[in-house]
């Protein structure tokens, strides 16, 4: 009886704010889902701290980022900005002061989403308790850190934009794109950055970082492409981090756990089949893996043969066939692709595949600390030398 009255309270309360915004309860739910859909919370939550009160640290090649509070609070988040300057954030890069913003949001990705959708998501975190904290300032390179430099940026990389759906395609592909392309903001990781933090040139195929992560290619089925998949599969990949053999870890469990799995199976399918239709290209080495003569690459060897055996023999089969509590190795994109970064991070710090109502129990990879720097290195090319 107990619970049932505070959900009653609560419900009550979010009506009054509501109310007291102007905004209708359909309008608030309707920008929960669609700040789900923008994974809002993945940067402006800190670990452990209130929703949307910012503080999360953003590790970049030009410092550090501290996200800011986006809750209403009038003196330390947004709760003086009005749905125009939220409109502007967003669409054009600009604070609510008229400065432009760091392009550590993604707004070159929100610009393309439409303003009644902005609009609702404004209304959502209007509707949220407001909380008081102010957040450090950003710890950046001298030369980031003056912010009207920013302005020669935008002029140089960013132009505001709206999408516009593509008549010959259907409507799923077109509602695709348009999460993919927008709140998605896929290509702010899956796409290689330039020298000045922009998205490079993507015909290059070449995927980004995040973290120390590897951000696969979208264009190449080698890498983390979905060409040639079956759209269920697809879809389920994205919606509950794992498909089969394949899943998903790293940043991208974490896109899958706070986003992804609570978007509905129409919108998860409809991205799946605008990913599935993207162009393939060949994916660019970015440099070239030391060589090593013919007595190193046998010694290698024959260490990561023994580490092999002692650590990863028991889940991953003599052969690299996989078993019930660990992923086939033999044939497996992140063993076989260029870039080994993912299989460094995988072995050195563990991968764990998020927990989903698809995968509510997910195998974990344990980390191996323990090894030392040479033994990582043999063990990962033994796996990758027996792939060829």
């Amino acid at each position: 009886m107990r619970s049932k009255l505070l959900a009653v309270v609560a419900l009550f309360a979010v009506l009054l704010s509501a109310s007291a915004h102007g905004a209708d309860p359909e309008r608030i739910a309707r920008g929960e889902y669609l700040a789900r859909a923008g994974n809002c919370a993945g940067c402006h939550t800190a670990p452990g701290g209130e929703a949307f009160a910012g503080g999360r640290a953003v590790a970049s090649p030009f410092g550090t980022f501290y996200a800011p509070n986006i809750t209403a609070d009038r003196a330390t988040g947004i709760g003086e900005w009005s749905a125009e300057q939220f409109w502007n954030a967003l669409h054009l890069g600009k604070r609510a002061d008229g400065s432009p913003l760091y392009p550590a949001c993604p707004y070159p990705n929100f610009t393309r989403v439409q303003r009644a959708d902005v609009d609702a998501i404004y209304a959502y975190l209007r509707s949220l308790p407001p909380v008081r904290r102010s957040n450090p300032p950003h710890e950046l390179s001298w030369f980031v850190s003056a912010r009207p430099l920013m302005r020669v940026w935008q002029w140089l990389f960013f132009e505001p934009g709206e999408f516009r759906e593509d008549p010959a395609k259907s409507g799923q592909w077109n509602r695709g794109a348009y999460l993919v392309q927008g709140l998605g903001h896929c290509s702010a990781c899956h796409v290689e950055r330039n020298a000045f933090g922009a998205e490079g040139d993507s015909r290059t195929g070449r995927g980004g970082r995040v973290h120390g992560w590897y951000a696969p290619s979208l264009y190449s089925r080698a890498e983390a492409g979905l060409q040639g998949w079956p759209l269920a599969r697809a879809a389920a990949l994205l919606r509950h981090g794992k498909a089969g053999d394949a899943s998903v870890m790293g940043p991208m469990a974490d896109v899958v756990f706070n986003s992804l799995q609570h978007l509905s199976e129409d919108d998860v399918l409809a991205m799946a089949t605008y990913l599935a239709a993207l162009p393939e290209r060949p994916v660019e080495p970015a440099g070239r893996e030391p060589r090593l003569s013919q007595a190193q690459r046998d010694t290698a060897l024959e260490l990561g043969r023994k580490v092999y055996r002692d650590h990863c023999q028991d889940c991953h089969g003599d052969e690299g066939q996989g078993s019930k509590a660990a992923p086939r190795l033999a044939g497996n994109r992140a063993v076989a692709m260029a870039d080994r970064g993912n299989l460094v991070q995988i072995v050195r710090h563990g991968g764990y595949p998020p927990s989903t109502a698809g995968n509510p129990r997910p195998f974990g990879m344990p980390p191996f600390y323990q090894l030392s720097e040479r033994e990582l290195d043999a063990v990962i090319t033994y796996i990758r030398r027996r792939e060829g």
